[in-house]
């Protein structure tokens, strides 16, 4: 998994940056219903952004960076992976997330995300939206750039581009947004090389693209208790928000 049980996002709390938060459930166009937190803004920047977890799926790591979002001016939803094999909930340490996580699909992924899109676009259905997930999320993050939401971009924290059965990188011919990719240059999952190789298909493809590696970084740097590498988590945040700003 991406993040010990009792991790945190390593973001500071901007008091009074949230104008609601709620847990929601949500309804796929295969008729899945699953479980979403949604976290709005109380100064609203335009923009907002999709979360897709690690396969611990909707667990309170990503329920903190929604609101981290928000503070930030980012109406957020997270979302859970899991409501066709284990219903609808939050998940915690007690979730056997490796007996479900081989079940869910690509199209269920995408699925999903299409109904977290359309749930943050309710305001403006031309609203700006952004996927951004790590590792498991990371590459359905980068996946969903060829998944029909017209997205303004799709974030990626230490995703797989060759994970199976089918990795982002065998779909960049596919892809219509911007894509950012913040990697772990210590990440024995995801070696160096492999990240470089998507980076040139990104190229190849004439993709925009910023790929990021941060030397000696492990897997799941981000993480407040990851203490050695507060500064490339601290980098990672302000590059995530700059591409959203960016292309916002």
């Amino acid at each position: 998994m991406c993040h010990a049980d009792d991790s945190i996002p390593p973001i500071d709390r901007i008091e009074g940056g949230v104008a609601g938060a709620a847990d929601v459930v949500l309804t796929a166009r295969d008729g899945n219903r699953f479980a979403a937190f949604r976290a709005t803004s109380a100064h609203g920047k335009g923009p907002a952004i999709v979360i897709l977890p690690d396969v611990r799926g909707l667990h309170p790591f990503y329920i903190e960076l929604a609101l981290r979002f928000a503070e930030h001016g980012y109406d957020a939803v997270a979302i859970d992976y899991f409501g066709r094999t284990a219903g609808v909930g939050r998940r915690d340490e007690s979730f056997p997330y490796a007996d479900h996580v081989p079940l869910t699909t690509l199209e269920g992924v995408t699925a999903d995300t299409a109904a977290a899109v359309s749930l943050v676009r309710e305001p403006d259905p031309e609203r700006a939206v952004f996927t951004l997930g790590f590792c498991f999320g990371g590459s359905n993050s980068w996946h969903q750039s060829a998944g029909g939401h017209r997205l303004a971009g799709a974030i990626g924290f230490y995703g797989n581009p060759k994970r199976p059965p089918i990795g982002p990188i065998e779909r960049v011919g596919e892809f219509s947004a911007p894509v950012l990719a913040l990697m772990g240059g210590d990440d024995p999952g995801i070696p160096t090389e492999v990240v470089e190789e998507f980076e040139e298909a990104l190229q190849g493809a004439g993709v925009e693209h910023e790929v990021v590696i941060y030397p000696g970084a492990p897997h799941s740097f981000f993480d407040r208790k990851q203490d050695l590498f507060a500064d490339d988590a601290a980098d990672a945040w302000r590059r995530a928000l700059a591409f959203i700003e960016s292309h916002g």
